[in-house]
């Protein structure tokens, strides 16, 4: 597996009525792990779901030098829902499906999902169905579902968002075991500033919306893995804290004036 770059310039992505997020430019490079962080309706998601190619954009989006026109194999989604396996297939039948339907013969699909749900250390649940695991562990097979058809780039929607602390931290450190070993692109978004710092080459911090923008790119240049009580690490969570913190009282302020003057 190898990673593809990223190439935004200039997006805007509008709904009727509504202006998403605006004048988004982005490079990422092949095998980088980005985090798209900030506050509730900043665009976060929407920016994934563009790169996706599950809605249409205004601007230059390219994936690995080629223009973003719908889905394609080379990009996979890990949605937030630990709901979104087949419950009727079993774990290493979930992991299989994407290649069943590219016509991939049987016996090289069991082999590819026993590779993968061995790399998320869940080779020994093949044979059980999603409604026996926990959301941790579904989280889990979404990610190896992802990777057994080897995209070049991971989109990760808040993926852990619905999980107890204990949990979505046991599989934090998972994705970035997987990460290393892949060397896979990761759009990764979150509102967890921790977890940014925690997971990310840089982290992307957005403008609050409507219009959304990105505010700032922060790189974080330490090594893996981290520990959030470090020095460093404790002093970008401060400064991330600090630059959300301020967008939300500018957000909130214009929309009090807003207020004000109708």
């Amino acid at each position: 597996m190898h990673g593809a770059s990223i190439l935004i310039e200039h997006l805007d992505i509008d709904v009727p009525g509504r202006k998403i997020v605006a004048d988004i430019n982005l490079s990422i490079t092949a095998g980088e792990f980005i985090c798209l962080l900030g506050p509730s309706g900043c665009g976060k998601s929407t920016i994934l779901n563009a790169i996706a190619g599950f809605i249409d954009v205004i601007g230059r989006l390219e994936v690995g030098g080629k223009k973003v026109s719908g889905p394609g194999p080379d990009r996979g989604v890990v949605f937030q829902s630990t709901e979104a396996l087949f419950p009727w297939l079993t774990v290493e039948e979930n992991v299989e499906y994407g290649l069943r339907l590219k016509g991939v013969p049987k016996s090289d699909r069991r082999r590819t999902a026993d590779r993968f749900l061995r790399l998320v250390g869940l080779s020994h649940a093949a044979k059980q169905f999603p409604s026996q695991l926990s959301g941790g562990m579904r989280q889990r097979v979404q990610i190896a579902r992802v990777l057994a058809n080897e995209p070049q780039v991971v989109l990760m929607d808040e993926p852990f968002g619905a999980l107890d602390a204990q949990t979505r931290e046991v599989l934090q450190r998972e994705v970035q075991r997987i990460w290393n070993a892949t060397r896979t692109t990761f759009v990764f978004v979150t509102h967890d500033i921790s977890e940014a710092v925690l997971l990310a080459d840089r982290v992307v911090t957005m403008t609050a919306g409507p219009a959304a923008g990105i505010k700032s790119i922060t790189p974080v240049a330490l090594a893996h893995p981290r520990d959030l009580t470090d020095s460093e690490c404790v002093q970008l969570q401060r400064d991330l804290r600090n630059t959300i913190a301020n967008e939300v009282d500018r957000a909130m302020g214009n929309e009090t004036a807003g207020e004000r003057a109708a």
